[in-house]
């Protein structure tokens, strides 16, 4: 599914275990990651990530990082 617009104010690390899905970029392109990929949103930079089918997924941010972002 899709998770909500967001930003954080440190980076954002995606590895894209199994599977695939996408993330969406504010006023850019998408970046989509499939199984063994990974993709650092970058602090700030607005985004959501999305799957149409089921993905396994490891976000890498710091403990206090709101999961709805900042």
């Amino acid at each position: 599914g899709e998770f909500p617009w967001h930003t954080h104010d440190e980076d954002e690390l995606f590895l894209c275990w199994d599977g695939t899905f996408r993330v969406e970029l504010e006023g850019q392109e998408a970046v989509t990651l499939r199984g063994g990929e990974l993709f650092v949103v970058p602090r700030g930079t607005r985004h959501r990530p999305v799957a149409d089918t089921r993905a396994h997924v490891l976000v890498l941010e710091r403990p206090e990082t709101k999961q709805y972002g900042n």
